[in-house]
């Protein structure tokens, strides 16, 4: 007898406080499940295989995480935006023993998640509610200076906030980083990369080594896609990354040096008083 199909409101569900739909969905195109944020994919989840990154940024940002420190060593880590908790879901998996913070706005969005996608049992991930900004003023002193990760992927339905792309923002944030801590930027651009650009030129004027790894095409401004910021005060571990980039299944190159010189010139650093948020994409980009 053929499987009888479930409607969206059998699907775990919430409303979030601007009023748009969270939605708990199975995956269609692998294991595993995706968070849906006003019909945006947010974050893909393997319970199963928390090292499964599905989303391509994603699997960069891990590609970065994999190289900090020795292999498997526990790392203190602050993740601005919760999603459903895939990065310190592979921390934890990786990096047994990982202290882990997470700031989310929404906390029907995190009743959601913690219900239908639990945490590993044991794993040390504290989440506080709040505005990413000011939580990071509100986390424990002894974080200051001592932060190995700060991934900062925070999403209101497809666009950053603009008070989370700016200078200020970023000097808050790069106060918590160890000397050598780095900080993950997921930065959302289309055609042109105007916003991305901005954004590199931001954390830029903030810290002081940046890299820039994403898909060839959305490197180029000629399709809307993720691009990551990894930056750090310390020189980054960056000899390894373009061949591992270039592997697939989708090519992505680094860029950095005098290429990077190049994608942000003429591109004025984001402040409080001009900051914008991130593009919103059109609907067709997320086509399931």
């Amino acid at each position: 007898m053929a499987r009888a199909r479930r409607e969206p409101t059998d699907e775990p569900q919430t409303r979030l406080s601007d009023g748009t739909l969270a939605r708990i969905l199975p995956s269609g195109f692998t294991s595993g499940h995706e968070l849906i944020v006003d019909g945006t994919p947010q974050s893909h989840v393997d319970l199963d295989d928390p090292t499964h990154l599905h989303f391509e940024y994603v699997a960069r940002m891990g590609a970065v995480i994999d190289r900090l420190r020795m292999p498997g060593q526990p790392l203190t880590a602050v993740h601005l935006g919760a999603g459903a908790l895939t990065i310190p879901r592979y921390v934890e998996a990786t990096r047994p023993g990982s202290r882990q913070q997470v700031i989310e706005l929404e906390p029907a969005l995190v009743d959601l998640v913690r219900e239908n996608l639990p945490l590993p049992r044991g794993a040390a991930i504290r989440v506080r509610i709040g505005d990413a900004r000011d939580g990071l003023g509100r986390l424990p002193a002894a974080l200051v200076g001592a932060v190995d990760l700060l991934v900062s992927d925070v999403y209101s339905g497809a666009q950053t906030p603009a008070h989370l792309t700016t200078i200020e923002f970023y000097t808050a944030a790069a106060r918590l980083l160890a000397p050598d801590g780095v900080l993950l930027v997921n930065v959302a651009d289309g055609a042109g990369l105007s916003f991305a650009r901005r954004q590199v030129a931001t954390v830029r004027a903030v810290l002081a080594h940046v890299v820039v790894l994403a898909e060839v095409q959305t490197l180029k401004g000629r399709r809307f896609g993720n691009l990551v910021i990894a930056a750090s005060p310390a020189p980054l571990p960056t000899e390894w990354l373009p061949r591992l980039m270039a592997a697939g299944p989708h090519p992505a190159k680094v860029a950095q040096g005098t290429e990077l010189d190049e994608f942000v010139r003429g591109a004025r650093p984001a402040t409080d008083v001009d900051a914008t948020p991130s593009p919103k994409p059109s609907a067709s980009v997320f086509d399931r």
